[in-house]
């Protein structure tokens, strides 16, 4: 289950190092990506959500 989700976000960050300048757009759509593997990995939605909102 970790090192599914340590994967998951390993390639939403190389997606944006690659970006080199980052949008709104960009920081959004990893944020969703972020989201779907913490809930994928059976974090609670609302630990989730906390997370997420204290990052943006």
């Amino acid at each position: 289950m970790f090192e599914r989700l340590s994967e998951r976000l390993q390639l939403v960050f190389n997606k944006l190092r690659k970006k080199g300048k980052l949008t709104e757009e960009d920081v959004m759509g990893a944020l969703r990506e972020v989201r779907l593997a913490l809930l994928e990995a059976d974090v609670h939605y609302k630990v989730a959500k906390e997370f997420l909102e204290r990052v943006k």
